[in-house]
């Protein structure tokens, strides 16, 4: 693995739940794709998750790749607590089941085949590839509508 791409992640939710979209960024070598999507009635938390699983989905090999959200929540889910979760049978630590499972259990398995770099980034601040994946993320929910 020594490819080195670059991926920005974005989920939006207008209400919570509500309509929803997610928008990604994948940089390599200089040649950048967009891919986004959205769903009718959804969790902000789902999408900014739905928007890396795309993402990793989307490559068509194993890669090194730098991975930037301005979701803690996935941040911090995939770096440190899905170990503990699946030793507890997908459960939080006061015994309640982890929300978003199946998307959990989804980007557990795409991640386990990549080599990856989280990193979080504070969100609506000039990041360039984190307002582009925001734009794509809202731009999907506004073609919802259409």
């Amino acid at each position: 693995m020594t490819d080195i791409v670059e991926i920005y992640t974005d989920g939006a939710c207008r209400g919570n739940p509500g309509p929803g979209g997610w928008g990604a960024v994948l940089t390599y070598e200089g040649h950048e794709r967009e891919i986004a999507g959205a769903e009718t009635l959804t969790t902000n938390n789902r999408m900014e998750l739905t928007a890396v699983i795309r993402a990793l989905e989307s490559l068509k090999r194993p890669v090194r790749a730098r991975l930037f959200t301005d979701s803690e929540y996935v941040r911090r889910g995939i770096t440190e607590w899905i170990p503990s979760w699946k030793v507890r049978g997908w459960r939080t630590a006061d015994r309640r089941p982890v929300k978003n499972q199946d998307l959990w259990i989804e980007l557990d398995k795409l991640a386990a085949g990549q080599e990856l770099e989280w990193h979080w980034v504070r969100g609506h601040s000039g990041v360039p590839g984190n307002e582009r994946a925001d734009r794509l993320a809202n731009q999907a929910i506004d073609a919802l509508g259409r």
